[in-house]
Formats: structure tokens, C-alpha cells, sequence
């Protein structure tokens, strides 16, 4: 009978964290039939999204459970509510059936609290890590730098050198978690968070990011790129139409390659002087486009709240007088977009993004190129993989941050953004036959023969292999009482009658154990008057 494994998967808070780590799941299900899933739930507070999404999701070897909901007077930053949820997660691990054995935690990136239980179950924690292999190297590297030697990293146009990238980064394209002293706390918590794992299961592949898969060589760090981990049916917007046939039927009556897709992800939304600007670069521009125009936030509100679609009725106030009209015949405002679908579209020919990782391996897959406009998170050190490393993607620019330290966010002039949109339809074509061999080495990876393809057969075994190691322990120890038996009987020879230290000896098995271990560090056989010295010392105390 083939043996099989337990993993217990838990995914940050918000339907988003989840989704990817759901994915993920499945493709691991996919491929080893006695591999089981116990996967937590963790939701924020007035959370809807979720629950929806989770509701109908358990299968035969995959098990969702809830964990209970924060209390209402703690706080509720998503650290907070994640290190509440350890005595929980700790009860319902010890509740899991003992079979099949469980083998290994795989936790969230935002989650390296709960590294802490796993090693009270003395099993091994991979980190599930939803962002690319040049930015992981670049967190631990510059965690490295501000543990060791202080490093301040203020000077904006100063280079370093990061092993996971080929060139030296500058530091304005550092995220700012690096870069602003109030966030220092939190990014010196979560590099040593990241250092206390087993290893990483990193939403890549090596064949996208051969450099940095190359500098995790070293042996220090097990590292498994299993990407690209990507949604082919997403689920829609809650507050999304119930089909999304106008905005298709309008790209179907679009030429082939035409249309640049306009898109910020879930979070990214601009002030009204800022879509101004853009309105007037895309009208200058002359191009097909499709634009996923969202209203940000009411002030005050917290950084975890997303932007909402404005009604049509506002969108004229918001947007240069007549744009709608003037540039009806070639394009079209909306509001929250199906984004994998639209950049899978034969219409769609280019993409304006935020560089979320998600979206950046998506476009990839769908061979469309970027023009790069980060906002917030990691977003800029992606642009600077794919612009000046990579050499697939165009820049508006690298390191824009729509995060302000109380301040209004700088506005990119209409100047600009046009050329970049212009430089995205004109794409040279050496540029363009790179992001055709990066679109069809991610649709490969993950086939027999392809780099990601022999990333998941190793953690397979890697997994698979921890109950074998549970077991060689106990057969260490089985070996150990055998050459304690033989100890014994050197005892019995070197001392002459030791009737009685040997009748004590087997009412206490502990002291039997430490007996066994003595001088035995380094697998020698320990001599027999250390021996009876030290199991004479412990009776005696």
C-alpha cells in the first residue's frame, strides 16, 4: 500500500491570499493521489468574500476548515488577527485524524507565526511565497544587510547589489515596507519570519527567472519554483455584473492585437487629477483601449479597504469634458474587470499594470506585453525585473508609489503616459519575441520535461519522504537500545556483579536512555567505567 501524507495549508487573510493557495492545493492534489489537505481559514473582520468563495470548496482530499472569528474588540490588522489565531489552529491540528500522518505546514507569507506550532508538532514548514524568486532573494538579502550591518537605505539612486538580480537595484525600487522607518518594525519581523522556514514554495519558474532560481543554489535554502500558479476560471467580483458579454463583445469587435488593456488590480485606484491625465494620454494616443477606471476609497478609510466602481452617472464629472463621446468609437471605460479572461482576449495587444505579481505572470502566460506603472507592495521592484532584467516589458515608470507618507501621491503628467502607451503599440520586435518565448516557456514549465514540472515532483518528495524520516528515528533509537544492550553487557564484565545497579537500571528507563547516549555523540561505543560512573552519578541525585 502506498503511504501517504497530511499538510496543513494555511493561507493568509482575504479571499485573495486564498484563492492563489487554493490553486496551488489543487495542482499538488493533481499530481500525487495520496497526498491529503487541511487548509485553515482565516477572515477579517466583515469579510463576505470569503465565505462565498470557500462555501462548496471541500473535496475528498481537501478539507476547509473555519477558524473562529476575531473578537470585535481586538485589533484588527491583518498581523494581529493572524497571531490571535495560533491557540486555534494548534487545538484543530491536534484534533486531525492521525491518518494519514502529517507531514509538513505550508503557510502564507504574511503567516510565519504559525511556524511556531509547527515545530510543536516537530514537522518542517514550507513558506508559500505568492510573489516572484528575484524579490524573495532581494527580502532576505536586504533583511541580511539591516541585521548585520545597519543598513540604511535612504540614498534613492544608490545601487546594490542583490544576489537574486543579475544588475545592481537602486533604491527607489526598493518596496517601501524597506524603505519608510515606521515600517522598519514589520520588515524586520517579517524577514525573520521568512528565515525560520524549511523552505519556500515560490509562484515561479526558472525558466522566467533563471538568475535568481541560479543564486538559491547555494544549499542554504530549499527553494521550489512550482509557478505559474494561475486561475483559468476566476471567480467574479461580487459586486460584478452577472456576465460580462458587453465588455466581449466589444473587444470581439476590435482588430486583432489592437486594444491596450488599462488595469490596476484589486487595489489600485488614482485621485481625480490623476485620471485626468490619463484620460487625455489615451485620447493623444490615438490607440485602441479598455480601461478599468475604479473609485478610491473614502479618506480616512484603512488600507485594506478596495476600491469601488463608479456609476456611470459620475463619470463625467470625473473624466475631461466630451472624452466619452470623442473617443467612443475606439474605446471603453469600466469599472471592475475580468482581467485574466480580457488579457486571453485576440483583441488585447498590450497591458498598462500595477506589476502585482499575479497580473505580471498572467500577461506573461497570455503573451501580452507590459508597459510597467507600480503603485504599492513589491510592484516596483517587479517593474525592474521586467524593464531593465528581463527586458519584456516597457516602462511609464519603475517607481511610482501611490502609498504617501500624508502626503498626496505625485501626479505622472499626460506626457508621459502617452509615450508610454505609444511605446507599448510600437514594440520592437526583439522586445516582442522575448515576451513570445516567455509567454510559451510558462505554458511548458509546468509539462512533463519542464523546469516547474521537476519543481513539483521534488517537493513531492520532499514531502513524501518526511514520515520516512519520523520513521529512521525511531529505528536510530531501536539501534541505540541494542548497543546499550551490549554496553550493558561490557558493564557486567568490567565490574563483575552488578546485580543491583542493573535492577535499578530497568525500573528506570530514563536513566536507560541516557545510559545509551553517553560518549555516543559521534557513534562511538562508550567505555564501560564512563558508563557505570555516570549511571551511578544519576541514581545517586
Amino acid at each position: 500500500m502506498e503511504k501517504a501524507a497530511r499538510l496543513v495549508f494555511i493561507p493568509g487573510p482575504g479571499v485573495g491570499h486564498i484563492v492563489s493557495t487554493i490553486q496551488f492545493a489543487n495542482l499538488l492534489l493533481e499530481r500525487h493521489h495520496h497526498i491529503w489537505i487541511t487548509l485553515f481559514v482565516i477572515e477579517l473582520p466583515s469579510d463576505t468574500t470569503t465565505a462565498a468563495y470557500t462555501h462548496s470548496l471541500n473535496s475528498h482530499r481537501l478539507q476547509l476548515v473555519n477558524l473562529p472569528e476575531t473578537p470585535s474588540h481586538a485589533p484588527s490588522t491583518p498581523m494581529t488577527i493572524i497571531e490571535l489565531q495560533k491557540p486555534h489552529v494548534k487545538e484543530a491540528v491536534s484534533n486531525l485524524s492521525p491518518t494519514p500522518p502529517l507531514a509538513a505546514f505550508v503557510v502564507d507569507m504574511f503567516c510565519t507565526t504559525m511556524i511556531d506550532v509547527a515545530k510543536e508538532f516537530h514537522v518542517p514548514s514550507l513558506v508559500f511565497f505568492t510573489s516572484g524568486l528575484a524579490f524573495l532573494g532581494l527580502i532576505l538579502h536586504l533583511h541580511t544587510l539591516k541585521e548585520e550591518e545597519n543598513a540604511e537605505f535612504t540614498e534613492p539612486d544608490a545601487e546594490w547589489v542583490i544576489p537574486s538580480f543579475a544588475k545592481p537595484v537602486p533604491t527607489r525600487n526598493f518596496p517601501s515596507v524597506v524603505l519608510w522607518k515606521e515600517w522598519e518594525e514589520f520588515f524586520v519581523a517579517f524577514g525573520r519570519g521568512l528565515k525560520k522556514a524549511d523552505g519556500f514554495i515560490v509562484n515561479s519558474f526558472e525558466e522566467l527567472e533563471s538568475h535568481a532560481a541560479h543564486s538559491f543554489l547555494d544549499g542554504h535554502r530549499l527553494v521550489f519554483a512550482v509557478g505559474p500558479i494561475l486561475n483559468p476560471k476566476p471567480k467574479l467580483h461580487p459586486h460584478a455584473p452577472a456576465d460580462n458579454a458587453d465588455i466581449f463583445d466589444w473587444l470581439d469587435n476590435q482588430p486583432p492585437s489592437s486594444v491596450v488593456f488599462m488595469c490596476f488590480g484589486s487595489m489600485g485606484s488614482f485621485g481625480e487629477e490623476q485620471v485626468r491625465e490619463i484620460a487625455r494620454a489615451l485620447e493623444n494616443s490615438g490607440a485602441h483601449f479598455l480601461w478599468s477606471l475604479r473609485k478610491p476609497p473614502p479618506k480616512g478609510s484603512s488600507f485594506m479597504t478596495p476600491p469601488s466602481d463608479y456609476a456611470p452617472s459620475e463619470l463625467p464629472s470625473i473624466l475631461p469634458a466630451g472624452f466619452l463621446d470623442r473617443t467612443a468609437g475606439i474605446g471603453k471605460v469600466i469599472g471592475w474587470a475580468p482581467q485574466a479572461q480580457i488579457l486571453a482576449h485576440r483583441a488585447t495587444g498590450g497591458f498598462v499594470s500595477h506589476c502585482g505579481w499575479n497580473s505580471t505572470l498572467e500577461s506573461i502566460h497570455f503573451g501580452v506585453p507590459i508597459a510597467t506603472w507600480p503603485l504599492y507592495a513589491e510592484q516596483q521592484s517587479n517593474a525592474y525585473l521586467l524593464v531593465r532584467e528581463l527586458e519584456i516589458a516597457l516602462e511609464i515608470s519603475l517607481d511610482y508609489r501611490s502609498e504617501s507618507k500624508n502626503e498626496t501621491p505625485s501626479v505622472l503628467s499626460a506626457e508621459k503616459i502617452e509615450n508610454g502607451i505609444r511605446n507599448l503599440v510600437e514594440i520592437d520586435d526583439e522586445k516582442r519575441k522575448r515576451v513570445v518565448e516567455a509567454s510559451e516557456n510558462s505554458r511548458k514549465t509546468l509539462l512533463e520535461g519542464g523546469c516547474s514540472y521537476s519543481s513539483f515532483g521534488r517537493l513531492i518528495d520532499y514531502v513524501m519522504n518526511q514520515n520516512e524520516a519520523s520513521m529512521d528515528i525511531v529505528i536510530d533509537l531501536i539501534v541505540v537500545a541494542v548497543r546499550g544492550m551490549i554496553q550493558f553487557g561490557l558493564v557486567l564484565l568490567y565490574e563483575g556483579n552488578q546485580f543491583s545497579l542493573l535492577k535499578s537500571i530497568l525500573c528506570c528507563p530514563s536513566i536507560f536512555l541516557s545510559w545509551v547516549c553517553i560518549d555516543n555523540e559521534l557513534g562511538e561505543i562508550a567505555k564501560p567505567q564512563s558508563v557505570v560512573d555516570a549511571l551511578q552519578l544519576q541514581l545517586r541525585s
